[in-house]
């Protein structure tokens, strides 16, 4: 018999590529994610951005018109063959309501995946 391997993240994710546009010192560039929870984001970035950095950024949720403004930090880089860097950013400043929207509408994804 196999055991099930235990999840140990606090919020669910969801495999989406959701626009996020992303301030880094005056730089401003959008890249999509690849996975998202309420609790931060796995996305593709074509520039090197070392952990720790601290980012402004903006997620577009397309099903609801709606924008999340939050500030992140990246806690993970890593080389992306063949070009570009896949960065992990953990949400560290987010407004209730807007994590309110984010979690329903992940939450909204989960239900919709598990139909299918």
């Amino acid at each position: 018999m196999s055991k099930r391997r235990q999840e140990r993240r606090k919020y669910p994710r969801i495999n989406k590529n959701l626009p996020l546009s992303i301030a880094l010192k005056g730089a401003d560039f959008v890249v999509e994610t690849k996975n998202i929870s309420c609790g931060g984001a796995y996305c593709h970035v074509d520039r090197y951005i070392k952990p720790l950095t601290k980012l402004a950024i903006c997620i577009n949720l397309p099903d609801t018109k709606r924008n999340i403004f939050c500030k992140g930090v990246v806690v993970r880089t890593e080389e992306a063959v063949p070009t570009g860097y896949n960065i992990a950013i953990f949400f560290n400043e987010i407004d209730k309501k807007d994590l309110n929207v984010l979690s329903n509408y992940i939450h909204h994804h989960l239900a919709y995946e598990q139909i299918q």
